[in-house]
């Protein structure tokens, strides 16, 4: 694998932000994207992302060979749920790793959890998603969502090696339709995307993002 450049690096941190204003959509309107029910919360916030976001998606499952499709998992993420979650890994990291320094343990937690002030997630610019077949099934794609890099061995890093070729496969497909339709991926987790906030920036030369952390109303 070449360099991994988190989003704790400081690169990311100084892209400056001109949100374009534009609005969060549901998902699940249109009945267009298969969404699965793992993130559900009582506001429905998962399901939302930027309009243009969403229909970069649609265009995405264009992509994909007939019998497959997408599987969204987890779009918007509030601000205060992001730091929940960043908060939460942080500390098991600690825990394991007493002897770490304070930056090290905000790089170590940044492979899997965004810090708050970048997250895409909050600025309803990325996707956490996988590829289903036409009956419903999962496809293999070496580990479940969401698996961190101490559960699966680092295999949660989209170009990790120690995945079947099947895997392998199925991460290429995904990435060939979700690249196609403009989204970046982090390569920690093979299942993130993103469109617009400061990492996609970053990864395609952009000036700025135009997404930052946005509140549902």
């Amino acid at each position: 694998m070449g360099e991994v450049v988190l989003m704790s690096d400081a690169r990311i941190a100084a892209i400056p932000v001109l949100d374009s204003g534009e609005p969060l959509r549901d998902v699940r309107r249109d009945q267009a994207i298969a969404v699965d029910a793992r993130k559900r919360d009582d506001r429905g916030a998962f399901a939302y992302l930027r309009e243009d976001l969403l229909n970069r998606l649609l265009s995405a499952q264009k992509l994909l060979p007939e019998g497959i499709r997408l599987l969204f998992v987890e779009g918007y993420r509030p601000p205060s749920l992001q730091r929940f979650y960043f908060e939460r890994y942080a500390d098991e990291l600690r825990a394991g790793h007493p002897d770490w320094s304070a930056e090290q343990v905000r790089t170590a937690a940044s492979r899997y959890v965004s810090p708050p002030e970048i997250a895409p997630h909050s600025a309803g610019a990325a996707v956490d998603l996988t590829l289903v077949s036409r009956d419903g099934q999962e496809l293999d794609m070496g580990t479940r969502v969401n698996a961190s890099p101490e559960e699966s061995e680092g295999a949660c890093y989209t170009a990790a090696e120690n995945v079947s070729p099947a895997a392998r496969a199925n991460r290429q497909l995904l990435a060939d339709a979700l690249g196609g339709a403009g989204l970046v991926n982090y390569p920690t987790e093979w299942w993130h995307w993103s469109y617009g906030d400061r990492y996609w920036a970053f990864v395609t030369g952009a000036e700025h993002a135009l997404y930052g952390p946005v509140d549902l109303h």
